[in-house]
């Protein structure tokens, strides 16, 4: 039978060693933060979830160390710490040719929207009307004629946006 004092003492040993306060715990293991605070106040005991989290979180965790106080924490793995590590080669590719993009003229009957063409045109004075206009008009005709536009918000490159309403 797990001893509660003694697994809330190795659950503050594993918050020390970790460097984490109780709530940073309690998010790593997706529990809580109140079921945490009541199981190391002592009020609730530690559900199997509880501990199968911390251990799948925590590997170097003994199992064995975190409920019954026997094994070490944190765990020593010698098996794996005497097998030679194999060195990898090096992995020799040939140069991979990328073709430069071509661009293609969109010819297609539908307006294009983010057209500025005409917006060279203006002086300087109407440009931003004349965008406004140009883009409402291209985005009207694209847009079912059976919905009707609620407004249009048009944003800047200074972080500035103007909504338009249609008839007002």
């Amino acid at each position: 039978m797990v001893n509660i004092d003694d697994f809330i003492k190795r659950i503050e040993i594993l918050l020390d060693y970790y460097s984490l306060s109780a709530s940073i715990f309690a998010d790593k293991l997706g529990v809580q933060r109140s079921g945490l605070s009541h199981l190391m106040s002592g009020r609730n005991k530690p559900s199997l979830d509880f501990v199968m989290k911390i251990v799948e979180n925590f590997p170097e965790v003994d199992i064995n160390w975190l409920l019954n106080g026997t094994g070490n924490f944190p765990k020593q793995n010698n098996n794996f710490a005497a097998a030679p590590q194999p060195t990898p080669e090096p992995i020799v590719t040939p140069a991979l040719q990328v073709p430069e993009p071509s661009i293609q003229k969109n010819e297609s009957t539908e307006p294009d929207l983010f057209s500025v063409n005409e917006i060279n045109e203006a002086p300087a004075s109407q440009q931003k009307n004349t965008a406004v206009e140009n883009i409402s008009s291209n985005v009207l005709a694209t847009i079912n004629s059976n919905e009707e536009i609620e407004r249009i918000v048009v944003f800047y490159k200074n972080g500035f946006f103007k909504a338009y309403t249609p008839g007002q």
